[in-house]
C-alpha cells in the first residue's frame, strides 16, 4: 500500500488523507473542485499546526506530511493507487457511480474501500467487477484523534482482501473491529443511533430541555456528551440520512426520526457545521 487515494476532500476525507500520509503513505486526495481540494488541504494544515502547538508534532513533521499529499480533480490520477478510499455523500446511487468509474480505471490489484456509515457494501460492490476486492473501512470523526476503524465484509469480500485491510489499518496505528457481516450502521452506529433518536424524541417531546438531556445523561450515564450535542457534532443531514436507511431496511419504528429532526434539517439547521442545530454556534 505504497499509494492511495482518498475520493472527498471535505472533515472525513482530509481527516483521512492526514493520517495516511502520517503513516508514510503517498497520497491522492481528489474532490470535484479545485477550491474543495485546497479548502481539505487548509483542513489538514489546521490540524497539524494544533498538534505542533501541543508539542506533539514537528514543524519538519509538517512538511514532509503535506508533502505526501497532492490535491486533485481528475480521477484519471488514481489509475496506479493501491487502495481508494471513497469517502463522499452518503447516496447509494452516487457511490455506485463512483466506483463503476473506479473499476473500469484502476489496476484489478486495486482495492476499493468505502467509508460509508451505513450503506450496503454489497450493493456498492454490485457496480464492479471485483465484489471480491470491495471493502468497508468506516473511519470515525475526528479521523486523526479516534482510533476506531470498522472493518466491513461485503457478502463477496474476499478473505484475503479482509486481511489485508485489517493489516493496513493496524499499520496506521488504529485499532479495526472486524464487522462480519454487513448490516445498517453496522457496530457502533447500530447502537448509537438509536439512542440519539431517542434522545431528540424526549426533547421533541417536551419531557426535558436540551441542556437538561445531555446534562443528564452526562452525569448520570459517564457520557462525555451529551446525546443532542453529539448530534449537532455528527451532523443532523447526516443522522437523519442514517435513520432513513435503517427505517427502509428494518421497516422497524424505532428507526422512525422524529419530526423535530426533520424540520430542522429541512431548515438547513445541521449542527456545528451550519452555525445551528439543536444548538446557536454563531454567536
Amino acid at each position: 500500500m505504497k499509494k492511495i487515494a482518498v475520493l472527498g476532500a471535505g472533515i472525513m476525507g482530509a481527516g483521512i488523507a492526514q493520517v495516511l500520509a502520517q503513516g508514510g503513505h503517498t497520497v491522492i486526495m481528489r474532490d470535484l473542485q479545485m477550491t474543495l481540494v485546497k479548502d481539505g488541504l487548509q483542513t489538514i494544515e489546521k490540524n497539524l499546526e494544533k498538534g505542533i502547538a501541543k508539542g506533539i508534532l514537528l514543524k519538519e513533521q509538517k512538511k514532509i506530511i503535506m508533502s505526501r499529499i497532492h490535491g486533485s480533480t481528475d480521477l484519471a490520477d488514481l489509475h496506479d493507487v493501491d487502495l481508494v478510499i471513497e469517502a463522499v455523500v452518503e447516496n447509494m446511487a452516487i457511490k455506485k457511480q463512483i466506483f463503476a468509474e473506479l473499476d473500469n480505471l484502476c489496476s484489478y490489484h486495486t482495492i476499493l474501500a468505502t467509508n460509508t456509515s451505513s450503506l450496503s457494501i454489497a450493493e456498492i460492490a454490485s457496480s464492479t467487477r471485483r465484489r471480491d476486492r470491495i471493502v468497508g473501512l468506516h473511519f470515525f470523526n475526528p479521523v486523526p484523534m479516534v482510533k476506531l476503524v470498522e472493518v466491513i465484509k461485503g457478502i463477496d469480500t474476499s478473505p484475503e482482501t479482509l486481511e489485508i485491510a485489517r493489516d493496513f489499518v493496524q499499520n496506521l496505528g488504529k485499532h479495526p473491529v472486524l464487522v462480519n457481516m454487513e448490516s445498517p450502521g453496522f457496530v457502533v452506529n447500530r447502537i448509537l443511533i438509536p439512542y440519539l433518536n431517542e434522545a431528540i424524541w424526549v426533547y421533541g417531546e417536551g419531557i426535558a430541555e436540551k441542556e437538561e438531556i445531555d446534562l443528564a445523561m452526562k452525569l448520570g450515564a459517564g457520557m462525555p456528551r451529551g446525546p443532542l450535542e453529539l448530534a449537532d457534532s455528527i451532523g443532523l443531514d447526516l443522522l437523519f440520512d442514517s435513520l432513513q436507511v435503517f427505517y427502509e431496511e428494518f421497516r422497524d419504528s424505532k428507526y422512525r426520526p422524529h419530526i423535530l429532526l426533520s424540520t430542522l434539517v429541512r431548515a438547513g439547521y445541521w449542527g456545528k457545521k451550519s452555525g445551528r442545530g439543536f444548538y446557536n454556534y454563531r454567536d
